[in-house]
């Protein structure tokens, strides 16, 4: 009978909790399986366009124009540099800002995660041990208390659970979930920016040494008038004024390198920092105009692919998914909410007695709860969450239209660069040839038709002739950069840049979400431990050894573009109407 009477009460605890169990269980799953208010987020279709300019573009000079599906892996190795190259894998791995754009990621991801455990009960262990003195008239009331001091035990295990019944806590995890999704594309963004400013400051070295040789080239001939002269003003065949205008010349002329050389040394300062290194360990690589290749082909995609393409139309749509949630948190704010807990466990005086039958309790509560009235501020969350994806729809089609305008600038100022090219190059070969003619009849002993006015002028033309003809040349190689820059460039995480769209019935898939670069978590519950880390291991990326260099944040410089052409993108839908109630209810 004892036995009998010590095994009842845990018999129906263990029914109890097990009734329990399935309650809750089968609440979640229809948490998780139920509806969710507010709207469901759907991918906004590509812009009716079948170009980015008004008339189609087959080519740029002798640049022709191809259309492919995607832009080259590495795009940069078009330029045939392997400077170029190894400079760039050099900056992707020790630039400060994408390790500061994958440490957003992780925050992002462990807030979505956080939020996840809304979808799972609660559980917290109470262990509370008391010693207590108690006045006479006070320990006469205290029930099954023997002595004065006496201590109090109590062990209880509670378990609270709010089940996700109208979506709050899945549009929550949406929201988050997307803006993960925004932190992964401005990373793809930080890492565009960062490959190509790379390649357009060494575009622009390889520009200013040729500038500098081109110069020095002219101040060489310039010297040889100058000693040419002296040696016939020192017979008397020439007047003293002749040789000072030459040198004034040549004084003029070699006032134009310091600037050049300035010029160069803080091109050099910007390569080093982007390569994240010391000003004091410049990079090793240098570039000049030959041995940057121009490339006979220019890819372009097709306006219904490239909005896919460019991380930044990616991340405006990513935040019109967390807008888009952020309505269905606000309409499910203003419903009822249910709490289910249970809670059991001993209490007693003693350690002795705190596990028998009779020192058990348990409770098992449930409560709803509604707002009635909260001075319409729910409503007013509501509607700044509704005017909220208003202004994300906007920020989306500015953004498309911004990137339209990329492209088409970039293609016309390519065709322009093209023309610049082949006017500079004639001028500087006409100018040269004219300054040779005019300094050997200049320096003919007898009957000279030309004065130093004639060779001053011929000198002068061929030097602006020739820094003007490579710099259209760095020019046009600066906006083959700004376009694959235009059209997105190549990605990092390739796997990101295929995800599908959200387009009902489709959505990206548990497969594709996979295999997305770490961290992610496509399942609907939270990571506990991850494989090969400690649950107290630290995310933050400890110090430098002493003297390691100092990670510099790149200068975005954005290619130099000429004025925009107009375009047109689809107008995009108004925000639902959600009203009082879910839409199931209206």
């Amino acid at each position: 009978m004892v036995k009998q009477s010590l095994r009842a009460p845990f018999a129906r605890r263990g029914l109890v909790l097990s009734v329990a169990a399935r309650v809750l269980s089968g609440l979640g799953v229809l948490a998780l399986t139920g509806c969710a208010v507010g709207p469901d987020f759907v991918s906004p279709p590509p812009p009716m366009a079948d170009r980015f300019l008004p008339e189609p573009v087959k080519s740029a000079g002798s640049q022709k124009v191809v259309v492919v599906e995607e832009i080259p892996a590495r795009w940069w190795e078009v330029f045939h540099n392997r400077n170029l190259n190894a400079l760039i894998e050099a900056s992707i791995e020790h630039n400060a800002s994408l390790q500061a754009a994958r440490a957003a990621i992780r925050i992002a991801y462990y807030q979505a995660e956080a939020q996840k455990g809304g979808f799972l009960p609660q559980v917290q262990l109470d262990l509370s041990d008391t010693r207590n003195l108690q006045s006479p008239s006070q320990f006469q009331v205290t029930p099954n208390a023997s002595t004065n001091p006496y201590s109090y035990f109590w062990k209880s295990l509670t378990v609270t659970y709010s089940p996700d019944i109208w979506g709050a806590n899945l549009r929550a995890v949406q929201s988050l979930e997307a803006q993960t999704e925004q932190q992964r594309y401005q990373l793809e963004a930080a890492y565009l920016a960062l490959t190509s400013n790379v390649a357009s400051a060494a575009v622009q070295e390889a520009m200013l040494r040729g500038q500098i040789a081109a110069t020095l080239e002219v101040i060489k001939e310039a010297r040889d008038i100058v000693t040419i002269l002296r040696k016939q003003y020192g017979i008397g065949a020439v007047a003293q004024a002749d040789v000072l205008v030459q040198e004034a010349a040549l004084a003029q002329m070699e006032q134009l390198l310091p600037p050049l050389e300035k010029s160069l040394a803080l091109q050099r300062d910007l390569l080093t920092a982007l390569a994240g290194q010391y000003s004091t360990a410049q990079v090793p690589e240098t570039f000049n105009m030959k041995a940057l290749t121009l490339p006979s082909h220019l890819p372009v995609t097709l306006p219904s692919a490239f909005v896919r393409q460019r991380p930044d139309v990616r991340a405006a749509e990513a935040a019109m998914h967390s807008a888009s949630a952020q309505i269905g948190m606000a309409i499910a704010a203003r419903l009822p909410t249910v709490t289910l807990s249970a809670q059991g466990g001993y209490q007693g005086y003693s350690m002795s007695q705190l596990f028998l039958p009779q020192t058990g309790f348990w409770t098992l509560s449930a409560g709803v709860t509604q707002p009635i009235f909260q001075g319409f501020s729910l409503l007013n969350k509501q509607r700044a969450a509704e005017a909220g994806l208003t202004q994300a729809e906007a920020q989306y089609r500015q953004t498309v239209i911004g990137a339209f305008q990329n492209v088409a600038d970039a293609l016309r100022a390519l065709q322009a660069d093209a023309k610049a090219v082949q006017a500079a190059v004639h001028a500087e070969v006409v100018a040269k040839k004219s300054f040779e003619i005019v300094k050997k009849q200049f320096l003919m002993a007898e009957g000279s038709s030309v004065n130093m006015l004639q060779v001053l002028n011929a000198e002068q033309t061929w030097l602006q002739a020739a820094v003007t003809r490579i710099g259209a040349e760095g020019q046009r190689l600066g906006d083959v950069v700004g376009l694959f820059m235009a059209l997105g460039g190549d990605w990092k995480d390739e796997n990101l840049k295929r995800l599908s769209p959200t387009i009902e019935p489709a959505r990206p898939t548990l497969q594709e979400v996979a295999k997305i670069d770490e961290p992610v978590n496509p399942d609907w519950f939270p990571t506990s431990f991850e494989l090969g880390k400690s649950p107290w291991a630290s995310d933050a990326v400890p110090p430098p050894p002493p003297g390691a260099p100092v990670l510099v944040a790149p200068v975005l410089v954005a290619p130099v573009l000429v004025a925009p052409a107009p375009l047109s993108a689809a107008p995009l839908g108004a925000p639902p109407s959600t009203g009082w109630f879910p839409s199931f209810l209206e």
